[in-house]
């Protein structure tokens, strides 16, 4: 077996073992969530999962999505131990925790509301969403006139950001 034939193999194991914990203890987003995590990473010249054990990277996809999304904080839904994913493939918190590491910056991820991995609650709920760029300082949007504030919503809308500068 070549070596890309292999590696979309052991990629497509690790969805398994992703979408078997969602399936059990989480939801279908996260499981969306870390399927395209894992497609990201597997795109990169050299992806992280050609070696080491896949238990720890799925432990770690699901630890660094859960830990982006507050998972692990009792008044966020859904809600887990991050123990339980310890348990559930049998790896170590600091092993986890480093390869967790490994992966934000190789996808050089945002600790928190991250727009690409981001729950469509967190989405909804990121602060930076009523904030916009005015000659380099952070306003809420709502101090904007009526006509800039669509315009930052339509661009955002687009996936674009605006930021605006003022005559002097």
């Amino acid at each position: 077996m070549d070596k890309k034939q292999e590696l979309k193999l052991r990629e497509q194991k690790l969805i398994d073992f992703v979408s078997s914990f969602c399936k059990q203890k989480l939801n279908d987003e996260y499981e969306q969530l870390c399927i395209k995590m894992i497609r990201k990473l597997c795109r990169k010249r050299n992806c992280p999962f050609e070696r080491g054990n896949l238990e720890i990277w799925a432990a770690s996809i699901i630890y660094t999505i859960g830990n982006m999304n507050f998972l692990f904080d009792k008044s966020f839904e859904p809600y887990i131990h991050s123990r339980e994913i310890h348990d559930f493939f049998g790896t170590k918190s600091s092993t986890i925790g480093a390869k967790s590491r490994v992966i934000r910056d190789l996808l050089n991820l945002a600790p928190y509301f991250d727009k690409d991995f981001s729950t469509s609650r967190m989405s909804v709920q990121n602060p930076y969403n009523k904030l916009v760029e005015v000659d380099g300082f952070l306003l809420n949007i709502e101090s904007l006139p009526e006509e800039y504030q669509q315009m930052v919503k339509e661009a955002r809308n687009r996936g674009e950001d605006i930021a605006f500068t003022t005559n002097k």
